[in-house]
């Protein structure tokens, strides 16, 4: 019922930036925590940064400095900039978000189809 799309990944060279994007569409009847993960090439998938529906943030301690996340209730999206791109930002980004579809079902975990960010000159 719910669909996570992101965009904006791609090719992006050492020191740019990129910026992405994850639109939430479908019934939605709210929208909580909102986060960004990452699977590089044989690694586990981990937590880049996570922002409440009401804007704190978290970021994880490889994140802290370069990337920024932010929220835009009134269009359901997440986004992530990435500044000052390095090689290990190379991976697969998926937006994930805490939705509740209907008020009398509890709030589920969606995840998006992920997008490829590759850092390379």
């Amino acid at each position: 019922q719910v669909q996570l799309v992101e965009s904006g990944g791609g090719l992006g060279q050492p020191g740019g930036s990129l910026r992405l994007s994850c639109a939430a569409s479908g019934s939605i009847f709210a929208i909580y925590d909102m986060a960004w993960y990452r699977q590089a090439p044989g690694e586990q998938r981990e937590l880049v940064a996570r922002i409440t529906n009401d804007g704190t943030t978290t970021y994880s301690g490889s994140a802290q400095g370069r990337f920024t996340i932010s929220r835009d209730n009134a269009k359901n999206t997440v986004y992530l900039q990435i500044n000052s791109l390095k090689a290990e930002d190379t991976a697969v980004y998926y937006c994930n978000a805490v939705v509740q579809y209907i008020h009398y079902r509890p709030p589920i975990a969606c995840w998006g189809q992920g997008t490829q960010v590759t850092v390379s000159s």
